[in-house]
């Protein structure tokens, strides 16, 4: 009597493999491919936020108020985005805006896409294009008025 598998079963194993390996990286690549931009997104979101709370706390009678609040914004800023690696070539001088006009203080965060590509590499799949998609910029902004 013969064991194991009949002759006509002797790849299935390996092609069934190649099938599910396939779909499992796919769905993998995914999820670390969006986790890094939704991180950002909610370090950005988080940053501005606490930027614009901060710059509250200044005392209305601070010499150069305006010039006070922005500066007090850039630090808070700088601080809460200090933990970015450089890899991804955030610039908060550049990538950033503070305004104070109005007695409304807004700061928002623009950070394009383009940078993400040194650090996650961008898989272009026939049919469904770039993954991840994204757009252009990354876009955070709070403001309070005063």
């Amino acid at each position: 009597m013969k064991s194991g598998l009949p002759r006509k079963q002797k790849g299935a194993v390996a092609i069934e493999f190649a099938l599910v390996f396939v779909i499992f990286f796919a769905v993998f690549y995914g999820l670390v491919s969006y986790s890094l931009p939704l991180l950002l997104m909610q370090s950005f979101n988080e940053s501005t936020a606490e930027a614009v709370r901060r710059s509250v706390a200044l005392d209305p009678a601070t010499a150069n108020y305006p010039a006070a609040v922005t500066a007090t914004a850039r630090a808070e800023l700088n601080r809460q985005l200090a933990w970015l690696p450089g890899a991804l070539n955030f610039n908060a001088a550049v990538d950033s805006t503070i305004t104070y006009t109005g007695g409304v203080l807004t700061v928002t965060i623009n950070y394009p896409t383009s940078k993400l590509n040194q650090a996650l590499p961008f898989l272009v799949l026939p049919g469904i294009g770039s993954v991840p998609r994204l757009p252009a910029t990354l876009r955070a902004s709070s403001s309070l008025q005063f």
